[in-house]
């Protein structure tokens, strides 16, 4: 029995108050993520709650379906491309929130609820759910703890995984589990909530997670900082840690990413430099006041040009500056390779000297931003895929940026995942043995291979 077949018939007849399409457009529309793969899947579900989802998952064990959870599609490493022509589950009717505890500063939520949304409505409550990716206005709940995704207030805050409590999920074969707890401790057992936070959809299903928030501070200060000289930039985050201070975000653009958001969204950004930081104080009024000095000062000292979003609009203006900056590197070439790498924030210096010197070698513009203050570099090479030649030349450029970040003690990949981009490079970081102990965790939760298939592990 083809899957198209299957799709079109047999699982609208078993589950028939499931919206179920095997319409061209729909394929189309769901083939494809923001790593700019694309692949056709066999049929798009769109469940309404858990008890649709085990349906889906039965039936796809029952036929050996493969199965791709799918939240907005954002991501960058092709983790939501339906690989062997998967069916894909999209979570978009699945966004709600469930419940709202201010006593115990958790939330309940459905994996289809955007971040976005979820910050605004506790924001009414004077809470705070602090990480926010990139996309946080398009992308899901779900999609986040399934990349356990970051963000730039990842450096004071920690990274989503920091803040699931608990997560509903319905296993390959349909049955429900819940694992992890409401409480703010809890040690009974192995830490299964941690394991699938990060899977990438290849353990189970996410139906509902509960999420750690917190008050929100009472006061922001944010500084923006000029530098002439690149590794100047890199210094001052060293120097600002080691001064004791945990900005809640101090992100990186380097010159060719100021210049990209300039020409696409002209915001203001000083001309001519070679770098700037974005660095945002959250916390007590006179606290944060006498740190900005401090920081400012360090700044200063290493000859950087330092100016103070004077309200809300001038903060939220840089800011925009930092979101554009995606969209804007689409304006130098039509294809961004986008590798997110992390190496000790001592080595940041170290690691953009690299980065210069392997674009001016190469003759390929390669554009870097991200979250300096943890050492994650968002490094895009600007090529054309249709462009064969200059395409092939920017992949190869992949390895080598990936062995200068090992040999400085970091990691391919701070918050992207490995998903099909980064498969083939997985065994560069990790041994063979700690794979094949992954690969049977793997088997134990999916022994048919039925949840998303291919992604992370090479051969899968």
């Amino acid at each position: 029995m083809s899957v198209h077949k299957f799709a079109a018939n047999t699982i609208s007849d078993r589950l028939p108050s499931i919206k179920i399409s095997t319409e061209p457009e729909d394929l189309v529309c769901y083939g494809f993520d923001a790593s700019g793969i694309e692949a056709s899947p066999s049929a798009v579900v769109w469940p309404n709650n858990t008890e649709d989802v085990v349906k889906v998952m039965r039936y796809a064990y029952e036929n050996s379906i493969p199965v791709v959870p799918r939240g907005a599609g954002t991501g960058m490493t092709a983790g939501a491309v339906p690989a062997k022509g998967a069916m894909i589950i999209s979570f978009e009717k699945m966004n709600r929130i469930l419940e709202i505890d201010s006593e115990n500063l958790n939330v309940l939520c459905e994996p289809g609820l955007i971040n976005g949304k979820l910050q605004r409505e506790l924001k009414w409550m004077d809470l705070f759910y602090p990480p926010d990716p990139a996309s946080m206005n398009f992308c899901t709940i779900g999609g986040n703890v399934a990349e356990n995704a970051g963000g730039p207030r990842a450096l004071k805050y920690g990274v989503t995984r920091d803040y699931v409590m608990e997560i509903e999920a319905v296993l390959p074969n349909g049955e429900i589990i819940t694992t992890g707890v409401k409480t703010s401790k809890g040690v009974v057992g192995y830490d299964l909530a941690r394991l699938l936070v990060g899977s990438e959809g290849t353990l189970s299903v996410f139906t509902k997670i509960r999420l750690k928030v917190i008050p929100m501070p009472e006061e922001v200060v944010t500084l923006l900082a000029a530098f002439d000289n690149l590794e100047s930039s890199g210094v001052a985050v060293s120097k600002i840690i080691s001064a004791k201070i945990i900005p809640r975000t101090l992100e990186f653009m380097d010159r060719e990413a100021i210049i990209a958001v300039e020409n696409y969204k002209p915001i203001g950004l000083p001309e001519g430099v070679e770098a700037i930081l974005l660095i945002e104080l959250d916390g007590h009024p006179a606290t944060i006041t006498k740190e900005a000095e401090k920081i400012a000062d360090i700044c200063r000292n290493l000859g950087a040009e330092i100016e103070m979003a004077e309200d809300e609009n001038a903060r939220d203006n840089l800011w925009a500056a930092r979101r554009a900056i995606s969209p804007a590197l689409y304006h130098i070439k039509p294809t961004k390779i986008n590798e997110d790498i992390v190496i000790p924030r001592n080595m940041v210096s170290e690691m953009l000297k690299r980065l210069r010197k392997l674009s001016e070698d190469s003759g390929i513009k390669i554009v870097n931003f991200g979250h300096a203050g943890d050492g994650n570099i968002h490094v895009n090479i600007m090529v054309d895929r249709k462009d064969k030649e200059e395409y092939q030349k920017g992949l190869s450029l992949v390895e080598q940026i990936f062995k200068d970040t090992l040999s400085l003690g970091g990691t391919i990949s701070g918050e992207h995942g490995i998903g099909l981009t980064k498969a083939g490079y997985i065994g560069m970081e990790i041994s063979k043995k700690e794979l094949e102990i992954m690969e049977a965790i793997k088997k134990v939760f999916d022994p048919k291979n039925i949840l998303n298939p291919g992604k992370i592990f090479p051969l899968s």
